[in-house]
């Protein structure tokens, strides 16, 4: 078999075991020049060492780049904005990291006259996919190259036998028996007992969260204001998106907060058994839909939940570049001009509690809503509502009587029935 050529190869390197392996298995296999690409999306890893790293496994460059900002304002608000969750608990914090981290890729690419780009995601998840949609998106002509589908790599210990046989530097320790994805929006955890969904996760798995029955005593009140939709203080206080999502994520951790427990189904068909760790998310999710219950009239409101769904997919797929989800983002964007105002929330052991919210766009109002005013909402007006919006079933109900004698939610005769 005649040996595979790509002259530059940008390759998503994390400085783990893994995508130190694939640096010098590219120059074996595809004759190329390596270029990493290490993102900074608040993995809470000590990148100072990173860039060496790489090019002591044979890069000859090594991108560090800090994304945090740009992954918070672009990518996190966005899906907030629009009550993305996927399956009704996944906050979606890999998925949208990998098309950042793959659009990174491709503009290193174009910016080094790179042809290939190439990843460490295994055959079997999701991330792959995500990846991959990511480089034929922006630009269809890189080549790309996924090792995990190639090598003959199968294990840890042949990676590590791989490094050592081509002086690659790892620091070997005891690896753990999860899969772990970190951010700065979740940590995610996959493998080990959670591959029997019957377990109890174990209480040493969490690396962000007390338990909750570890949490505080006493519950802790957060007021978060918006504006436009976009989270700006906490407790009278402003804060940049950093700032702001870590002070949430430890105020959230602090009391338990954000662990969810999913058997998910795969966009490659299989279902997976996973915990998630969102403290911060899960604050800024649940003061977010508060706002949005005072500023939202029924119409968008329930329209939007809908469209909630497919973006939810759209992101869990890897399809954040696409047509459809920028228009529903455009939808998105005109629903949040109200969303201004705060929401007020206690935190304890485990639970976000709303307890406050309010807004100067807020549609509710007191004297609309009470039984005593008629000047807004006359009483009397109800019937006539009533019987057209009971239209309908009224005239089902005629039909029935006049072919059966009864309608067919009639209620049966209990005198036919037999006592014991």
């Amino acid at each position: 078999m005649a040996k595979q050529k790509a002259g530059k190869v940008v390759l998503a390197y994390s400085g783990g075991l893994d995508t130190s392996v694939i640096v010098p298995w590219l120059k074996e296999n595809y004759d190329c020049e390596v270029i990493c690409v290490c993102a900074n999306i608040g993995q809470g890893d000590d990148l100072s060492g990173v860039e060496a790293k790489a090019k002591a496994s044979g890069a000859i460059k090594c991108y560090v780049q800090d994304l945090r900002e740009e992954f918070i304002t672009n990518y996190i608000y966005p899906t907030i904005q629009a009550g993305a969750v996927y399956e009704r608990k996944y906050l979606l914090g890999t998925s949208f990291a990998r098309p950042l981290i793959a659009k990174s890729q491709v503009e290193v690419a174009e910016l080094e006259n790179a042809d290939a780009v190439s990843h460490g995601c295994t055959g079997k998840g999701n991330d792959q996919v995500r990846f991959e949609l990511t480089y034929q998106a922006l630009n269809p002509k890189l080549k790309v190259i996924a090792p995990w589908r190639e090598w003959a790599i199968r294990s840890r210990e042949d990676a590590i036998e791989y490094a050592k046989k081509h002086n690659v530097p790892i620091s070997v320790t005891l690896k753990s028996i999860y899969s772990r994805d970190w951010n700065i929006w979740h940590l995610s955890h996959e493998g080990g007992i959670l591959e029997d969904p019957w377990q109890e996760p174990e209480a040493a798995m969490y690396q962000l969260s007390v338990a909750p029955e570890q949490a505080p005593d006493e519950p802790e009140y957060v007021e978060i204001e918006f504006e436009k939709g976009v989270p700006r203080k906490i407790n009278g206080r402003a804060m940049g998106a950093i700032e702001l999502l870590t002070a949430l994520n430890q105020l959230g951790a602090k009391h338990g907060i954000g662990r969810i427990d999913l058997v998910e189904n795969r966009l490659v068909g299989m279902k997976s058994h996973g915990v998630y760790e969102t403290p911060g998310g899960a604050i800024l999710i649940e003061a977010h839909d508060a706002l949005e219950q005072l500023c939202l009239d029924r119409e968008t409101l329930h329209y939007k939940q809908q469209i909630a769904l497919k973006y939810a997919d759209l992101v869990y797929n890897g399809q954040w570049f696409i047509p459809l989800r920028e228009a529903l983002d455009a939808f998105v964007r005109e629903t949040q001009q109200t969303v201004t105002g705060a929401a007020r929330l206690k935190l304890y052991k485990g639970n976000v509690i709303l307890v406050g919210r309010k807004s100067p766009y807020s549609l509710y109002r007191e004297d609309y809503a009470t039984f005593g005013q008629e000047d807004v909402y006359n009483q009397k007006d109800a019937e006539g509502f009533i019987r057209l919006f009971g239209l309908p079933m009224k005239v089902r109900a005629l039909l029935d009587i006049e072919r059966h004698g009864k309608s067919v939610y009639a209620a049966p005769d209990y005198s036919k029935f037999k006592r014991d």
